[in-house]
């Protein structure tokens, strides 16, 4: 790591609706990772043609206050965004993304990137403290979310921060012989 060694320089908060640009950079630096075609269902190219109408509705949406869903930022020394996740809320009674039934309460953590030089001092942790604080607060009965088997380093933190493999596994819609697992931390 080339940055600060601590974690208490940075700031973990959402991002306001009009901050939309940064999210959309972040973005797009984390579908350019080289594990992205394994950490993300959407293409570099894809979030690309999307019009700026598609990042203010989705940056509006995860804001402080949206009821659906909250994304997480980090924001080092410098003002620079340099990590980030968002929890979307599943309503026990719905149907997931995937099609499975939602049997209750919910966080779903998708959209987990922080930047390499600023990885492995801590952030990727506190990051998920605050996203999993948060959807304890709002009433989750558990947290999951969705790996590919390939993507090593994801699943050694997630083992790590205490998500268990649940045993489902989930298709991958870009790739049909493909499907990923289903990891859950249940609420403590």
């Amino acid at each position: 790591m080339t940055g600060p060694s601590s974690t208490e320089q940075y700031v973990i908060r959402s991002p306001r609706a009009e901050e939309w640009p940064s999210a959309k950079a972040l973005r797009l630096l984390a579908l350019q990772d080289p594990v992205a075609h394994l950490a993300f269902l959407e293409t570099y190219d894809d979030a690309m043609a999307k019009p700026d109408a598609f990042w203010q509705e989705r940056t509006a949406g995860v804001v402080v206050g949206a009821t659906g869903a909250r994304q997480f930022i980090v924001e080092a020394p410098d003002g620079e965004w340099v990590g980030t996740l968002t929890v979307l809320v599943e309503e026990a009674g719905t149907t997931d993304w995937a099609g499975f039934p939602v049997e209750r309460r919910q966080g779903h953590v998708v959209g987990v990137y922080v930047r390499p030089e600023h990885r492995g001092c801590g952030l990727t942790e506190v990051l998920f403290d605050e996203a999993l604080q948060w959807a304890w607060e709002i009433g989750a009965e558990r947290v999951r979310l969705i790996v590919h088997e390939d993507n090593g380093r994801a699943l050694r933190f997630y083992r790590r921060a205490g998500f268990l493999p649940s045993g489902v596994t989930v298709p991958i819609p870009r790739h049909s012989d493909e499907s990923e697992l289903e990891y859950v931390l249940e609420r403590p």
